[in-house]
């Protein structure tokens, strides 16, 4: 007998640093997106492929859903609804200690036009922050204000609870082929997963707004006979002093983050990388359509 297998789309939706991010890389069991404690890191709809049984999942972690301001923020946006627009089945995702909050309040009020008529769950993260009798009033508040499928109480980070919220996808994803390889976790292309690695070791040593005004772009990819990988990549910044700051006091920053980030590339690729990173200024790249093709967003979905 032929077993029946059954692949769907998965949107993860919610405020920023609610806690996606690691929620994708704990379901897919690798590290495919950014993770660090800066809010509005993760820019591109970042696809990490799971299996559950005969089931592949395919996540879709959008960029956290807030009040956008500029270009970059609206195109982040769309792309977040663009994601939920798109799937199988969402999950909601708030955090425990939070509760209700205004942010939450405008998703649920935005699901109930733009889910699509997909199944919407409902995942309480955090909820070792929080003591039970307050996670109970905040599952009834919430399932009063919008007709969850189900409801999940979980810690991305400690994995509790996980497997539930993934057995649970896995039987509501529809029946038929899987739409990627077996081995494969993510359909970006690894161009775009090494310079995410490098942004987010920039985003966790400078801390201050200019992470939110920097890029990192992946120029050049070469495979070298000893089986090593030569990558080299751009930073853009907007302003000189920017420079200045991403190269730190006689390039101590920059040496520091390139070594982080080669580590990590090395870990994930299984094998030597030689990482060379140049940082250039660019002050209008907040609006080249080039740059947000490199971070797989739409340009003109950030016009006003």
């Amino acid at each position: 007998m032929t077993k029946t297998t059954r692949a769907g789309f998965v949107a993860l939706i919610g405020e920023p640093n609610a806690g996606k991010s690691t929620l994708l890389n704990r379901m897919v069991g690798a590290k495919v997106s950014i993770v660090t404690h800066k809010v509005q890191t993760t820019r591109a709809r970042i696809r990490g492929v799971a299996l559950q049984g005969d089931a592949q999942l395919v996540f879709v972690d959008t960029p956290g859903l807030f009040k956008p301001r500029r270009r970059l923020d609206r195109a982040m946006v769309a792309a977040a609804w663009g994601g939920a627009a798109d799937a199988d089945v969402v999950v909601l995702l708030i955090e425990a200690h939070r509760g209700v909050t205004e942010g939450v309040k405008a998703i649920l009020e935005a699901l109930r036009e733009r889910s699509g008529g997909a199944k919407v769950a409902l995942a309480i993260n955090k909820i070792d922050k929080v003591k039970s009798e307050a996670l109970l009033r905040l599952t009834a508040e919430m399932n009063e204000a919008y007709g969850f499928a189900e409801t999940f109480m979980i810690s991305a980070e400690r994995g509790h609870g996980c497997d539930a919220l993934k057995e649970w996808l896995a039987d509501e994803v529809p029946a038929g082929p899987w739409l990627y390889p077996e081995d494969q976790i993510a359909d970006l292309p690894m161009r775009m997963i090494a310079a995410e690695m490098t942004r987010e070791k920039l985003t966790l040593r400078l801390h201050q707004e200019l992470p939110y005004q920097m890029t990192v772009e992946t120029e050049g990819w070469e495979e070298r006979k000893d089986g090593s990988a030569k990558i080299d990549q751009l930073i853009y910044v907007v302003r000189d002093g920017h420079k200045g700051i991403v190269l730190g006091n006689k390039g101590e920053t920059i040496k520091a983050v390139g070594k982080a980030a080669r580590e990590e590339l090395e870990e994930f690729l299984g094998r030597k990388v030689h990482l060379f990173l140049q940082v250039k200024v660019r002050p209008n790249w907040l609006e080249e359509s080039e740059r947000y093709d490199e971070m797989g967003l739409n340009f003109k979905d950030g016009n006003t």
